[in-house]
């Protein structure tokens, strides 16, 4: 039989599978960014940033890479997996035991990097994504799935669809993240009901309605 899962567990499992995307959606991201970089818009990092509500100031595409994974900010991805790491600590019997092996090597390449003398480069940034996909295939490897299972995959959409929206990218494949959401959260809350959403609607609107979802099976359990 499956082991029950605690509110707190699973409301960690949730915000493990939030931060993991974030970390791998955020570094996608400074690496197109580094890209434009040298070669079209030297304000295009500040420009990405701003729309994560974060003022980055950085002289070089060098200097962004290495703010933008360990600078003083709220999109420190240094701190962003310290906080995943935290939720599968909490988690942790809830978690394969390799996936939760892996996070905890993940937290503490990006600690040991992070001194001042460290010279960051998209090797390495490609190398921790690569860490990261090891992550989510060492996640979705059972045959079988649990709850668990569940609450991790909703964190890892709701990001996504999150994230989409926030940087105004793709609304169209935030929609369709967003079906899949509903099948997640209705197998997890069968009695709750959902409002179909378009490209007509505003980015707050969608994601004001992607909350009232996650309500349902983590603020009321």
């Amino acid at each position: 039989m499956e082991q029950l899962l605690t509110a707190n567990v699973a409301t960690n499992l949730y915000w493990f599978g939030r931060y993991l995307e974030r970390i791998e959606s955020t570094l996608i991201e400074v690496v197109y960014h580094f890209d434009r970089i040298i070669d079209i818009d030297k304000n295009s990092g500040k420009n990405f940033y701003k729309k994560l509500g974060v003022d980055l100031e950085y002289t070089d595409a060098k200097n962004f890479l290495n703010i933008a994974v360990f600078g003083n900010h709220g999109a420190n991805i240094s701190n962003l997996i310290s906080f995943a790491k935290e939720n599968a600590i909490i988690s942790r019997s809830s978690i394969d035991t390799e996936a939760f092996g892996s996070v905890i090597e993940l937290a503490d390449l990006l600690k040991h990097s992070s001194h001042a003398s460290f010279n960051i480069d998209c090797r390495y940034i490609d190398y921790v994504l690569s860490l990261i996909s090891e992550i989510w295939g060492e996640l979705t490897r059972r045959q079988k799935r649990n709850n668990s299972d569940y609450f991790i995959r909703l964190g890892k959409l709701v990001e996504k669809v999150d994230f989409h929206l926030r940087i105004e990218k793709d609304k169209e494949f935030s929609l369709v993240v967003m079906e899949e959401i509903d099948k997640i959260v209705t197998r997890l809350a069968p009695d709750a009901k959902f409002e179909p959403h378009d490209e007509n609607d505003s980015y707050e609107v969608i994601l004001n309605s992607v909350n009232k979802k996650i309500n349902k099976i983590i603020v009321e359990e």
